[in-house]
């Protein structure tokens, strides 16, 4: 598999796909271990490179992700086959705010990886499905050292971007339901869990 994986992170860079970053999965990873997390719902699976590296954890680790863009979707699937995680991942083509879950479904993991403009709605759709022990991790809350730094931008979607994670990052931080830490690892994550455990 570590050729696999080697392979996808030289695509990325050929094709310019956002991957998550080493030591930002390291971590996650040895989260998912140390939380004995079993169900995984991933938010944004490009080509699958987080999706089988959090799949592969642990031996019960299971992932569903969801990915709207048709070319990576596609790329995900034949990543997630060549890495014989077929049975193990999950992969959805779909927009995740269109997605309808079914209620029941509960993950001790929700990991959010997509559209950064969104990351605010998706946590306020998807922590409805977190179980009362779950987490919600969160990547690339600094945004290459641009997040905090909004003022000195000029005009632009740039700005328009980064005003958006830092008005998520003041969400987190002031959110009633959860408890959130922020480490500097990567490009950032935020780990939020329930302030009081649901029932």
């Amino acid at each position: 598999m570590k050729q696999n994986i080697l392979e996808m992170e030289q695509y990325a860079i050929e094709n310019n796909v956002p991957i998550i970053e080493k030591k930002s999965i390291a971590f996650i990873m040895k989260y998912i271990k140390s939380h004995e997390i079993k169900n995984i719902l991933e938010i944004g699976s490009a080509i699958g490179y987080s999706a089988i590296l959090m799949a592969s954890s642990t031996q019960e680790a299971q992932v569903t992700t969801i990915e709207r863009d048709d070319v990576r979707y596609m790329e995900c699937l034949k990543n997630v086959k060549k890495c014989g995680m077929e049975k193990k991942i999950n992969v959805v083509f779909q927009d995740a705010l269109e997605l309808n879950l079914s209620e029941d479904l509960k993950y001790d993991l929700i990991f959010i990886d997509a559209a950064k403009g969104q990351y605010t709605k998706f946590f306020e759709k998807y922590k409805h499905f977190l179980s009362p022990n779950g987490t919600i991790i969160t990547d690339n809350i600094k945004f290459h050292g641009y997040v905090g730094e909004s003022a000195k931008l000029d005009k632009g979607n740039l700005k328009s971007l980064v005003e958006k994670i830092e008005s998520y990052v003041e969400f987190l931080k002031t959110n009633p339901e959860f408890d959130t830490k922020f480490y500097d690892i990567g490009d950032g994550l935020s780990v939020s869990t329930w302030k009081e455990k649901k029932n």
